[in-house]
Parts: C-alpha cells; structure tokens; sequence
C-alpha cells in the first residue's frame, strides 16, 4: 500500500512541501546534468508526472518519491533535509565597526567596542572589544550585575578584583563575579587588547 501526500490547496502546508520537494528534486536533477526525460525512465515514471511534481503542482507517493531519489542516487530522507529548517542568522559586525560605548572614567585612552546589541528586549549579555592606550595613573572602578570574562588579546597589566590582583598577559583568560568592585589596577605593557563579555542571568538581564 503506497502512502501519498494528499492534493491540497495552494497555500496550505502540504503545498509548501510539494514545492520545496519539486525545487530540491529539480536542483538535484540539474546537478546531475540529467533531462526529465532521463530521470523520469531511470525512476520508472512518466516524464510529465516528473515536470509536475518538479514544478510543485502535483503530490505524489512516498514510494514514487524513493524511485526518484534512488534515480538521483541519493536517499530519500535527503530531499525532505532542509524542510522546514529554522533560517537562523547572526548579527556580523565588520572589523572596527563595533558601537563605541563610553563608560564612567574612561574618557581619555579608552575604548570599548560593544561587538552586538540590539538582541531583543532583554539583554542578557554584553561583548566588548577593549583597546586601553593611556598609561593614566587615574583608574576607573566598575561594579555592575553579572559575570565578567577577560580575554587578553595584547599587552600587559595588573587586574584588581576586589582585594585580589591579577596580571594578565596575551592569552590570558580571567572570569569574576561583576558587582564586586573591578578595574585596571596597573599598566604594564601598552597598548591593551582583551575581549570583556558580561553575560546577566534571567533576574539581572537588563529590559530595554
């Protein structure tokens, strides 16, 4: 007994599958530089049964469906694989062009690339490129909710977070509770590179 997508209206979701199994049978068939002729007598089927079920106009069976992609040498879970898969995307943001964001104190040899943002209406986390320059001896403080991640990427300095102070070189990795207080404590070798992602848990995640 064969089992058959029935014939349902244009607009329906069986339809939708109809097409996108016409478009992946006909991609299939072109990549294979095959005629509808020539598949058509490889699968056993009559070729305008192949046009119509190429162009999304005609449901077939399950059983008509393996003959053709056996006839493409393919299996049939393969023209059902990107049915109905999530589109996705990211958010690219080219080489120097990240947000510049100006936190407290630091005006002056400080700048701080936000890598992504407009994510929704929670934030539930914040990725920065920081490029520290100036050798001041006047250091900012943060304090603020959430976990913090250094990753040096360039230079040298002495990290202070709360009474423990670290120094971090190139390659470097440091990761600490944010509301405790936190900052550039020493300046060892200019200039400073580092990667800062703070990531909000559900209770801290700021609302836009």
């Amino acid at each position: 007994m064969q089992t058959r997508v029935k014939n349902t209206p244009a607009g329906t979701e069986n339809n939708a599958l109809d097409i996108y199994l016409g478009a992946s049978i006909r991609d299939l068939r072109l990549r294979h530089r095959l005629t509808t002729a020539e598949l058509a007598k490889s699968a056993g089927i009559s070729r305008g049964m192949v046009s119509k079920i190429e162009n999304g106009i005609s449901s077939t069976s399950l059983d008509t469906l393996h003959k053709i992609a056996t006839a493409l040498g393919e299996t049939l879970s393969h023209l059902f694989l990107n049915f109905d898969k999530p589109s996705g995307g990211g958010q690219l943001i080219k080489k120097g062009k990240g947000m510049e964001v100006v936190r407290r104190g630091t005006k002056r040899g400080h700048l701080y690339e936000l890598l992504a943002y407009g994510r929704g209406p929670r934030k539930l986390f914040d990725p920065f490129l920081v490029t520290l320059t100036d050798a001041s001896e006047v250091f900012p403080t943060f304090q603020h909710p959430g976990t913090e991640l250094i990753y040096m990427l360039e230079g040298k300095m002495v990290y202070r977070h709360g009474q423990h102070t670290y120094t971090l070189s190139a390659g470097d990795t440091l990761t600490f509770d944010a509301p405790v207080p936190h900052g550039p404590e020493k300046f060892i070798k200019l200039p400073i590179k580092m990667l800062v992602l703070i990531v909000y848990d559900e209770a801290t995640a700021e609302v836009r």
